[in-house]
């Protein structure tokens, strides 16, 4: 089985954190986004992997040649000019074989089984399934009881309509209706299959967790979600002051260091974090290598 990440992205949404860092990298709970998505793939018995990159694709390319992820191949095409989602997936056409292929969004994280939704592809004979969830925020595909996707993007409001999670099973065919060398959206290519009467369909997910990385807020909340019972996530090489607090939840990355009466509280540090002596920083974001010398409050802080 192969899949492919979409990691291409500026991530607007999450700026100012992807005005420097590419959003596949950002750590949920000191892991890489990217490595997450490696990791849930494999362990539904994926074994080779494309990931395409074009803003700040130096430091993906950097970031998985030393991570060495699980010792399976996972391949780098780099976009020249931003393809979008049906671009980027034509622009890998050479990598597929006569089987059909995972695409997952890089800024989601999830624990839906994709080998279910593999051999639900496989017995219905889609040509392409839509991983849907009830997500009142993004619902805005309608199906018919058969899950027969029926229109996508029109049933905000609309009863019974569902989100798209942002993965999909695609049989290589559908490459063939996607146009070459610009960009173009694979939501575009699937409305034109629905019209051509093609079996594009829907597989619900449900009880299972399903996160999209949009927002700072969201970002928050998925370190959260990711959390044991402490709600700690700290890493052995930190130095926290016996004076120093950690409240409500708190993840706090490699080589960091919290000051004495300082205060970390619902917040995210990254590696190389120095909090200086009884400064707050609270439902914030610190990037790698920040020094926080006054108070934090709802912030993102970026060297």
């Amino acid at each position: 089985m192969k899949a492919m990440i979409l990691a291409a992205g500026r991530g607007k949404r999450l700026r100012p954190i992807t005005d420097v860092y590419p959003k596949v990298l950002v750590p949920v709970a000191n892991k890489p986004m990217i490595e997450r998505t490696i990791n849930f793939l494999t362990f539904h018995g994926v074994q080779e992997i494309i990931v395409n990159a074009y803003h700040r694709y130096q430091m993906i390319i950097d970031y998985l040649r030393e991570c060495d992820p699980l010792g399976i191949r996972v391949e780098i095409r780099v976009e020249e000019e931003l393809l979008g989602t049906g671009g980027g997936i034509k622009n890998t056409q050479d990598f597929w074989d006569k089987k059909p292929f995972i695409v997952i969004n890089g800024d989601i994280l999830t624990d839906i089984n994709m080998r279910e939704v593999y051999e639900y592809h496989i017995e219905r004979s889609n040509m392409v399934t839509m991983v849907l969830c009830d997500f009142p925020v993004y619902n805005k595909v309608i199906t018919d009881q058969e899950m027969n996707i029926l229109s996508i993007g029109s049933g905000t409001n609309v009863k019974g309509a569902l989100a798209f999670t942002g993965i999909h099973v695609i049989n290589p065919e559908v490459l063939n209706f996607i146009p070459e060398n610009r960009r173009y959206d694979i939501i575009d290519c699937y409305k034109n299959l629905i019209k051509k009467k093609k079996h594009v369909r829907a597989y619900l997910a449900t009880g299972q967790r399903w996160r999209d990385i949009g927002t700072v807020g969201d970002y928050l909340g998925s370190n959260l979600e990711f959390l044991h019972q402490e709600k700690r996530a700290v890493d052995q090489d930190c130095t926290i002051d016996p004076g120093a607090a950690l409240e409500d939840w708190a993840v706090i990355g490699k080589r960091s260091t919290i000051e004495r009466s300082a205060l970390v509280k619902r917040s995210v540090l990254w590696d190389d974090v120095t909090v200086k002596e009884g400064v707050r920083v609270i439902d914030s974001v610190v990037t790698s290598g920040v020094v926080i010398e006054q108070d934090l409050v709802d912030g993102v802080a970026i060297k």
